[in-house]
């Protein structure tokens, strides 16, 4: 009778070298010596096809910061080669929030591939097309999100079966206006048979603004109903919408 493979995560990110980081150590690391669990840190980057290895591009429409290239993660994606069974994740600060219950649930399946964000975002059309199910660790920004997915790793080990004993074993960024982040695009203008949405080529400024508003504001209210109901309707940074706008984001 063989042995059932071991939790796996692999973590998708532009600094392999940050793990296994503090999970190599105390409990964590114990098990991760003992075979317990196992880490697959991959490099992003080595899924670029330039010779300068780039990863990221300005944004569509406009903006400060970068926003890293649909075609790049999706590539390092792929070649990570995941079992469908595997959930996929991005850690983001825009996502649904960790709880222990979802948690638990990750630490009772295979393990996940996590991808770790960098710069001002991520491609919304990698996010759509690879299905990958965001999630935040709480109500504030990280520089990149490496520290997040060492958080979720570490929550899910240590429900590991074996690693804390049998008592254990069982048991404009978003929020800075009260809102979440809009999706972000950048080149290629098509992925995948998927555009850019034309609003953001226009070059109307104005309606590159609404648009966003108005996705930022769907989000929220689909996503955190918390901090919705926070936000009066007549205050300045609510809009007087009468409809949710579609977003292929929530299906």
């Amino acid at each position: 009778m063989t042995n059932p493979s071991p939790w796996r995560a692999t973590v998708l990110t532009l600094f392999p070298e940050m793990f296994p980081g503090p999970l190599g150590v105390s409990l964590a690391g114990r098990a991760l010596a003992s075979g317990l669990w196992e880490i697959e840190a991959r490099d992003i980057r080595a899924s670029a096809t330039d010779r300068h290895r780039s990863v990221d591009d300005t944004p569509a429409g406009g903006g400060p910061g970068m926003v890293l290239r649909a075609d790049v993660l999706a590539a390092a994606i792929d070649a990570a080669e995941i079992a469908l069974e595997r959930p996929r994740l991005l850690m983001s600060p825009r996502g649904r929030p960790l709880t222990q219950a979802r948690v638990t649930a990750l630490a009772q399946g295979p393990g996940p591939l996590i991808v770790c964000g960098r710069f001002e975002g991520i491609d919304q059309r990698v996010i759509d097309a690879r299905g990958l199910e965001e999630v935040s660790v709480g109500d504030y920004v990280l520089s990149g999100g490496e520290i997040a997915a060492l958080a979720l790793i570490d929550a899910c080990v240590r429900l590991l079966p074996g690693v804390m004993g049998k008592e254990a074993s069982g048991t404009e960024e978003s929020f800075s206006d009260g809102l979440l982040e809009y999706p972000q695009y950048t080149r290629p203008q098509l992925f995948e048979g998927a555009p850019i949405p034309e609003v953001l080529t226009s070059g109307d400024h104005a309606k590159v603004a609404a648009w966003r508003r108005a996705q930022s504001e769907a989000l929220t209210e689909a996503r955190r109903p918390d901090l919705w109901a926070q936000i009066p309707a007549k205050a300045p940074n609510r809009t007087g919408r009468q409809k949710t706008p579609k977003n292929k984001t929530d299906g």
